[in-house]
């Protein structure tokens, strides 16, 4: 699948089949695709837990994410929680921040690769949703994140019970400046 039309079709989902599997081999495609996104100084600091048996699947998200969440995502076979090492991207080699961002550059670095990793879920045939509302002490304690580690989004995959909707975007006039 060509890029232009890559980025035509990937939706947020919210609704999945149920009964579905994705196997280790496209996880791991998914992503080693996350892995080639560009990153301060090349640090790739993103880190992935990756949440696939019926049981974990259940317990996280029962118990990590609010109900709204858990509905968006049932039946959604895997749920990667994504997360970054601190004070690494944005930092100088004495530990001070480079910048007034400090790890805020984390957490950029991390969402090129969670769009990476959604780009080429959607090239698989597979959907996704990204979920930033959800217990991050929770997961921590459950799946063992280190405190070095921000944790910062939980992203469903899965394949689609419904066709998402284009929503509108906005006028280029109205997000870009030329000058």
């Amino acid at each position: 699948m060509e890029y232009s039309e890559l980025i035509l079709v990937r939706r947020s989902v919210r609704k999945y089949q149920e009964g579905t599997h994705i196997s280790d081999a496209a996880i791991k495609e998914i992503i080693q695709a996350a892995q080639l996104a560009p990153s301060w100084k090349n640090s790739q600091t993103g880190r992935y837990y990756i949440v696939k048996s019926p049981e974990a699947l259940e317990d996280i998200r029962t118990s990590c994410l609010p109900e709204f969440n858990q509905n968006s995502s049932k039946n959604a076979p895997v749920l990667v929680v994504t997360a970054f090492e601190k004070g690494i991207s944005g930092f100088n080699p004495d530990g001070t921040p480079t910048n007034e961002l400090g790890d805020e550059w984390g957490s950029y670095d991390l969402g090129l690769q969670n769009a990476y990793m959604l780009l080429k879920a959607r090239e698989l045939g597979i959907d996704s949703l990204i979920m930033g509302i959800r217990d991050a002490d929770k997961l921590r304690e459950k799946l063992s994140v280190p405190a070095s580690q921000e944790i910062v989004a939980v992203i469903a995959l899965g394949y689609s019970a419904a066709d998402p909707v284009f929503r509108k975007r906005k006028e280029i006039s109205e997000i870009c400046k030329e000058f």
